[in-house]
């Protein structure tokens, strides 16, 4: 009787709730390091203008109109009363399966991949916006069973949560956003309070199942990761890709070539240079101290991200910062290690770099909702 009177009270709390923000809350580090991020890439995207930057329909014409984009989703998911998404969960949850689902129905790609929708001359790939989507169900998940976090079937329940989003994005196929999902999961479940006995049986379970997975994957993809492993057994085909980022990391030394000298800038000798290996052009025009700079800016972001959930006076803050974060840092990592050869390859953007309007737009609510959940908090010392 008292879980149900607690209940009661945090759902009349949720009705109180104001529906403006207090601004006077607003966290300019959390902007000021995505704005940061945001303008780097953007410069990566004018390099990748093949000289012509400023010409319409440009990767970097391209790259400022998302930018613009991206802001105002920022401001308007900062002012939208975060309450509101916990208590419509089912109903978001209900929304991103049916993207994904008209993904595979009216999706395109290249290699046989359904990832993009079209809508004019507009592609938008759903699969970056089911991230956010499902960060925020699980965080609603997860905060309705605070009492019970560290019960098995807590961590089963979001892991059936997670399950169809999983599977209908490996049907794609896109093995990299499916391994986000994955990540995000533990990540949140971990950060929540899980059980770590639970977390433990939970990835064995998963490493068990992935003989499995490697049999439902298409050839390209096997040959893919194999080629992580020995990436000269097929120089001209499986292996072209990180041989060329190596090169152009190399080339790159301590300080690099300059923005817009670099051998692959504006080519096409490095393949999806745009997009999964734009980080390998920045490391060879900008070197390692600007990766270390870059590096150290996504460290910064996941810190104040970290900061929202702890300053937050509520269950649902935790767990959808502790998503973004696992998210952000995923991504970073396995890009990072896809470039430079001590990952394999699975087409894992890098956030803010990789050219991409869906990728960045969903960032940007994400990082909105986490100012309104900010905004919203109960006052706690600032750092």
């Amino acid at each position: 009787m008292s879980a149900i009177r607690v209940e009661r009270s945090e759902a009349a709390a949720w009705r109180s709730r104001p529906q403006a923000a207090s601004w006077h809350a607003f966290d300019p580090q959390l902007a000021f390091y995505a704005l940061a991020l945001a303008f780097v890439g953007l410069l990566v995207a004018w390099t990748n203008s093949a000289g012509a930057p400023l010409e319409p329909g440009s990767t970097f014409t391209r790259g400022l109109m998302w930018f613009a984009i991206a802001i105002v989703a920022f401001a308007v998911s900062a002012a939208i009363d975060y309450g509101w998404l916990r208590s419509l969960a089912w109903l978001v949850y209900v929304i991103n399966i049916g993207l994904l689902v008209m993904t595979l129905v009216f999706g395109s790609g290249a290699a046989g991949a359904q990832r993009w929708v079209a809508f004019g001359a507009i592609q938008i790939q759903f699969s970056e916006i089911a991230k956010i989507l499902m960060i925020a169900v699980l965080a609603a998940f997860l905060a309705s069973r605070r009492d019970r976090i560290g019960r098995p079937a807590t961590i089963l329940g979001a892991g059936l949560l997670m399950a169809p989003p999983f599977v209908l994005v490996m049907v794609q196929p896109d093995l990299g956003t499916a391994i986000v999902f994955v990540a995000v999961l533990f990540g949140a479940l971990f950060m929540a309070g899980a059980s770590l006995r639970w977390l433990g049986l939970t990835a064995a379970a998963v490493v068990a199942a992935l003989p499995v997975v490697w049999f439902q994957l298409r050839d390209y993809q096997q040959q893919r990761l194999l080629s992580f492993l020995d990436p000269t057994a097929d120089p001209l085909g499986s292996g072209w890709q990180v041989q060329q980022s190596l090169i152009a990391v190399g080339s790159g030394g301590l300080w690099g070539r300059g923005l817009t000298n670099g051998s692959y800038s504006g080519s096409d000798l490095l393949p999806v240079q745009t997009t999964d290996f734009a980080f390998a052009v920045l490391l060879e025009e900008l070197g390692f101290v600007g990766g270390i700079v870059v590096f150290g800016l996504f460290l910064l972001l996941i810190w104040r991200i970290l900061l929202v959930g702890w300053r937050s006076d509520d269950a649902f803050g935790v767990a959808f910062a502790a998503g973004m974060a696992s998210l952000l840092l995923f991504q970073v990592l396995v890009n990072v290690g896809m470039v430079t050869g001590i990952m394999p390859v699975t087409g894992v953007p890098l956030p803010f770099i990789t050219h991409g309007g869906a990728s960045l737009i969903s960032m940007a609510v994400g990082l909105g909702i986490l100012q309104g959940i900010n905004m919203r908090r109960v006052a706690r010392p600032d750092w």
